[in-house]
């Protein structure tokens, strides 16, 4: 049976285009993979902390000092999990202030563990969480594609993607609408364009 970590990072809710184009990778994918099992991941509503020198204890064996820490760990310890578990991963990622969401950051910094998700050998960083595939729907105000002047300040999806091949995810598609913020005819058509590019997603 396939699994499909669908997972969201949009503080909009239901008016975010992130998650409705994430919803619909995920249901494609389901039409591609009937029976396919989900495993939702809405990293607002179910928020870990961010880290700190209790974390960093914690991590090296020391004392959890706390219930709320120690369950904070155990979400962190199931977001490796899932990404083991699926076969196909969905991140929506907004662009936020130039880069993503400090609440998908979080996430990241979750599931970078060295031993766990990568390790270091002879021949530098190996990535540990191979042979799955990664959509992203990734959303931002602004154009930053192409020659445009403000290609420079992507440190949204350069970063995700780096971040996803540092681990060994390396089989990404990116799903785009961005110059969202620049008119309604062109937020329609980006939009539009990528709803498109999801239709036409193969298995």
């Amino acid at each position: 049976m396939t699994t499909i970590q669908h997972i969201d990072s949009s503080i909009l809710g239901g008016y975010s285009i992130s998650r409705a184009l994430t919803a619909g990778i995920v249901a494609k994918q389901q039409a591609l993979h009937p029976g396919a099992r989900i495993i939702r991941r809405d990293l607002v509503v179910d928020a870990t902390l961010h880290l700190s020198d209790a974390h960093m204890v914690a991590f090296q064996g020391g004392e959890v000092g706390n219930p709320a820490l120690g369950q904070d760990l155990a979400v962190g310890g199931a977001y490796i999990d899932d990404l083991f578990a699926a076969d196909i991963i969905v991140i929506g990622a907004p662009m936020y202030n130039f880069s993503v969401p400090s609440q998908l950051k979080a996430w990241i910094d979750r599931i970078c563990v060295a031993g766990r998700t990568f390790q270091y050998g002879a021949n530098g960083p190996e990535g540990l969480v191979i042979g799955k595939k990664v959509f992203i729907a990734s959303t931002r105000g602004g154009v930053y594609t192409g020659d445009s002047p403000a290609a420079g300040l992507d440190h949204q999806e350069s970063y995700l993607l780096g971040v996803l091949a540092f681990i060994g995810l390396t089989d990404v598609t990116v799903v785009r609408a961005e110059g969202l913020n620049l008119g309604e005819d062109i937020k329609a058509a980006a939009v539009a364009q990528a709803k498109q590019q999801i239709e036409a997603l193969a298995a």
